[in-house]
C-alpha cells in the first residue's frame, strides 16, 4: 500500500491530500484572514500551541502552515516529563493574554485529560477539545462551536458515507467522540472498538472504512481489514510516514490526515480571529440587573445599602466586556480597570458624555450624586442603553462632618456605601502620603542646606558606590537645566557644585503645603521645626484637605505612568532666593542607592 503524504506548503499539489482540497482549505483561510486584515489593519491574530515533547517535525509544519494563511503562531515547548498542573498553569496564563486569540495543544496522548483540555476558554479553543465546544457540536450548533481538526479532516477525506459502517479503532476522547456525531450525521453507521477487543476481527471484516485512531499493534495483521476498505489513520504518528497496511486495493488516506488536521486548525484559527473581532466590537452589555424592592416609607441610605446584595465585581465585568486581566480586583466588590483597555478599544466610536453639574441639593439630599445615579438607572435598567456612572471618591472630610456621604441616596445610590464613603481603593491615602513626602522633603533640604557645607551637600547628593561616583538620570537632566554639560561628577568646579548642590528655597514662597483627609480645623494654620533638632529652623505652614493636593488633579488627568511621573517633576513647590521657581524634580535628585551615606539628618526622628 502506497504511503501517501503531504508537506504543506512546501507541496506542489501533487499530492494525495492536496487533491482532497488541502490547497483550497489554505487559500480559503488566507483569503478570509487578509480581508479581516483590510477592515482592521492593526490586526495580528496569534495562534499559541504548547508543545510538551521533542518533535519538531509538528512544529514545522504548524509554522509553515501558519505563514502561508498569514497567521503569527508561537510555540510554548515545555520539556517532555511536564505534569498536568503544569500544562495548565501554562493554558491559564495564555487564556489571559489578550495578544492571543487561539490556543492549541500538542501533547503526548497520557496527557489529553479532561482537567487539561476544559483549562482552554472554550473561546480560545481551535482546537475544539473542550466539553463546551464539543457539547454544542452534539446539539447541532455547528456555528456556534469550532469542530476538532482531526476530525474535519477525516471527513474531507470521506465521501458517499450513505449506508456505509465506519469503524473507530483506538479512536477515544474528545476527538472519537466528534467523529461518531459528525459520521452518524452523514449517514454512516459507526462502531467503536479497541486495539485489544475480542471482537475486533469481526467488526474490521463488515467495516467499509477504518478510522485508527492509535498505532496499530503488531499482533494484529492487515489481513483482518477485508479488501476495498478505506483506511484513514489518525494516529500520533500521523506525520512519520511508518504505517503500511499492506494491503494495495485498500483505498488509503494514510498520513493525509495530519497535514490536513494542521490545516483545519488553521482554518479555525481564521473563525476564532472574526469571531474574536466581533467580540471587540460594541454591543448591547448582557448585563443582570439587580432588583429594587422600595419601601415606604423609605428607610435610611445605610438600611437601604445593606438590604441589597451586590454583585461580585469580576462577574460585573464580565457582564460589561471587559477581560480578566483588564481589571484589578479589590475584595468582592471593588475594582480598578486598567488603562491597557483604552488600547484595546481605540478603533471603537465614542460614545456620549452626560454632565451632570451645578445642581444644589434639596434638604432631602437630591444633588449631583443622586441625579447622576438616578439617571444610569433609567438608562440601563429600564432602557437598555449601556451607560456607567462617574463619580468622584468622596472625601472623608466631607464625610466626617456636615455633609455626610457622596454616594448618592435613596435607591439612588453607590453599594456598599461605607466602603465606598471610607476608603474605597486606597488612592486618597496613597496621595496623602505622596504630598507629606514632598513636604517633608521640602523643610528637610532647607535645614541640610543652612547646616551644611556646599562639598558636604555634593558629597551625599552623589556618593562614591562600590568605587564609582555617578549622576542619576535626575541629576543628569538638572545639571542640563542649569546650563552644565558635564557628566562625570569630579570634573565640575568649586561654583558648579554649589550652583547644582544647593536650590537656595526662599521658606516664604513655599507654596507646597501638608495634607490630610479629615476636618481637623486646628491644623489649618500651624507652626513647623520647634524640635531642638531642627536647630532653630521654625516656619508656619498649614494643612489642606488631601484632595486638594495637585497630587489629585494630576491623578486624574494622566494618560500613562510615565505622564504621571513627568507632570509630577514639573510640579512648583517654591522659588528660590533669586524668584525662580523650585519643582519636585529638583527634590527628588537623590536616587535610592545599595550603599554610601544617606541624606536624612536624623533617621530615629519624625
Amino acid at each position: 500500500m502506497p504511503v501517501l503524504s503531504c508537506s504543506g506548503p512546501r507541496c506542489k499539489g501533487l499530492c494525495f491530500c492536496c487533491h482532497l482540497g488541502l490547497g483550497k482549505i489554505t487559500e480559503n483561510a488566507k483569503k478570509s484572514l487578509a480581508s479581516l486584515k483590510r477592515e482592521n489593519p492593526r490586526l495580528e491574530p496569534t495562534l499559541a500551541i504548547i508543545q510538551a515533547h521533542n518533535d519538531h517535525l509538528i512544529q514545522e509544519i504548524n509554522k509553515n502552515f501558519a505563514k502561508e494563511v498569514g497567521l503569527r503562531v508561537i510555540h510554548i515547548c515545555l520539556p517532555e516529563g511536564s505534569s498536568k498542573d503544569e500544562i495548565v498553569n501554562e493554558i491559564l496564563r495564555l487564556n489571559e493574554d489578550p495578544n492571543v486569540q487561539g490556543l492549541a495543544l500538542d501533547l503526548p496522548e497520557s496527557l489529553y485529560s479532561s482537567k487539561v483540555l476544559n483549562a482552554v476558554k472554550p473561546e480560545k479553543d481551535v482546537d475544539g477539545l473542550s466539553d463546551v465546544n464539543l457539547g454544542r457540536l452534539v446539539r447541532g450548533d455547528a456555528c456556534d462551536c469550532l469542530v476538532p481538526p482531526t476530525a474535519c479532516a477525516v471527513m474531507e477525506l470521506l465521501e458517499d458515507l450513505g449506508g456505509k459502517t465506519v469503524l473507530l479503532v483506538g479512536a477515544g476522547g474528545a476527538v472519537g467522540a466528534a467523529l461518531q456525531c459528525m459520521l452518524q450525521r452523514e449517514g454512516a453507521a459507526t462502531l467503536s472498538c479497541r486495539w485489544k477487543a475480542p471482537q475486533l476481527q469481526t467488526k474490521l471484516h463488515h467495516a467499509d472504512v477504518v478510522v485508527v485512531g492509535s498505532t496499530k499493534p503488531d499482533d494484529v495483521p492487515a489481513s483482518w481489514i477485508k479488501p476495498g476498505t478505506t483506511i484513514i489513520s489518525c494516529s500520533p504518528d500521523l506525520l512519520s510516514e511508518k504505517h503500511n497496511y499492506g494491503q494495495q486495493n485498500n483505498h488509503a488516506a494514510e498520513n493525509a490526515v495530519g497535514s490536513l488536521a494542521i490545516a483545519m486548525r488553521m482554518q479555525n484559527m481564521v473563525k476564532n480571529t472574526e469571531r474574536w473581532i466581533k467580540s471587540q466590537q460594541y454591543r448591547k452589555w448582557d448585563l443582570r440587573c439587580l432588583k429594587l424592592q422600595p419601601l415606604s416609607p423609605v428607610p435610611s441610605d445605610i438600611e437601604i445599602s445593606r438590604a441589597q446584595s451586590p454583585k461580585a465585581v469580576d462577574v460585573l465585568a464580565k457582564e460589561i466586556g471587559l477581560l480578566t486581566d483588564e481589571i484589578e480586583i479589590y475584595g468582592q466588590t471593588k475594582a480598578k480597570v486598567r488603562l491597557s483597555l483604552l488600547e484595546r478599544l481605540k478603533d471603537q466610536p465614542d460614545g456620549k458624555y452626560v454632565l451632570v453639574a451645578g445642581i444644589t441639593p434639596t434638604p432631602l439630599g437630591e444633588g449631583k450624586s443622586t441625579v447622576t445615579i438616578g439617571l444610569v438607572q433609567a438608562l440601563t435598567a429600564h432602557l437598555n442603553i449601556n451607560s456607567f456612572a462617574c463619580l468622584r471618591q468622596p472625601s472623608q472630610g466631607p464625610t466626617f462632618g456636615v455633609k455626610g456621604g457622596a454616594a448618592g441616596g435613596g435607591y439612588a445610590q453607590v453599594i456598599p456605601m461605607e466602603e465606598f464613603n471610607l476608603h474605597l481603593t486606597g488612592d486618597i491615602h496613597a496621595i496623602t502620603a505622596a504630598n507629606n513626602l514632598l513636604a517633608a522633603a521640602i523643610d528637610a533640604r532647607i535645614l541640610h542646606e543652612n547646616t551644611q557645607s556646599d562639598k558636604a551637600l555634593y558629597n551625599r547628593l552623589v556618593p562614591v558606590v562600590n568605587g564609582v561616583r555617578e549622576f542619576s538620570a535626575i541629576q543628569l537632566a538638572r545639571l542640563r537645566r542649569l546650563g552644565i554639560n558635564k557628566t562625570d561628577p569630579g570634573t565640575l568646579t568649586e561654583e558648579e557644585i554649589s550652583k547644582f548642590a544647593r536650590l537656595d528655597i526662599d521658606p516664604s514662597t513655599i507654596t507646597w503645603q501638608r495634607v490630610v483627609d479629615t476636618n481637623d480645623r486646628f491644623l489649618r494654620k500651624i507652626t513647623v521645626g520647634q524640635a531642638n533638632t531642627e536647630k532653630g529652623f521654625v516656619r508656619q505652614a498649614q494643612f489642606d484637605i488631601a484632595v486638594a493636593s495637585e497630587i489629585m488633579a494630576i491623578l486624574a488627568l494622566t494618560t500613562s505612568l510615565q505622564d504621571m511621573k513627568e507632570r509630577l517633576g514639573k510640579m512648583v513647590v517654591a522659588n528660590d532666593k533669586k524668584g525662580k521657581p523650585v519643582t519636585a524634580e529638583d527634590l527628588s535628585d537623590i536616587e535610592e542607592r545599595s550603599s554610601g551615606p544617606k541624606l536624612a539628618h536624623n533617621e530615629n526622628k519624625m
